[in-house]
């Protein structure tokens, strides 16, 4: 009984280990040599927080730059593509796949007269598929349609 409580202590210990070194390795691997910048010799006259303002004011400049150029990308990402359902207000931005179309786009494809009827997925073949493709271009025209 000792020796099998042994052999298990053993296991137990040996598993702790290899997670501690993993782990150790994952964090040397993941943390990069960060380049140190060259700074004056800090003098007894001169106080250490002195010497931290001036490392952190180049950081501060970088961020500011930053600040400022991020509306304009902000701005290109707010306009969305899609379909705008004039009832609700809801935009679809997807709707390649007539199979998970969602069903205001499918019922104003055939009120706009674009399609004969909505199509089951049983009745789907190549030649439905692209008339629907077809619809669905005209249907993004559609000034009441756009997002």
């Amino acid at each position: 009984m000792t020796e099998g409580l042994f052999v298990l202590t053993i296991i137990f210990v040996a598993y702790v280990v290899y997670v501690v070194v993993n782990e150790h390795k994952a964090t040397a691997k993941s943390q990069e040599p960060e380049a140190k910048p060259v700074a004056p010799k800090v003098t007894a006259e001169q106080p250490k927080q002195e010497a931290a303002a001036k490392k952190e004011k180049p950081a501060t400049h970088n961020a500011a730059i930053i600040k400022k150029s991020a509306p304009a990308a902000i701005t290109q990402n707010i306009v969305k593509k899609g379909l705008r359902d004039p009832k609700t207000g809801e935009v679809a931005t997807s709707y390649n796949n007539y199979r998970f179309t969602k069903r205001w786009i499918k019922e104003a494809l055939v009120s706009e007269g674009l399609l004969e009827k909505v199509y089951k997925n049983n009745e789907l073949d190549a030649a439905t598929e692209a008339a629907i493709k077809e619809a669905l271009v005209k249907l993004e025209g559609i000034d009441k349609y756009k997002a």
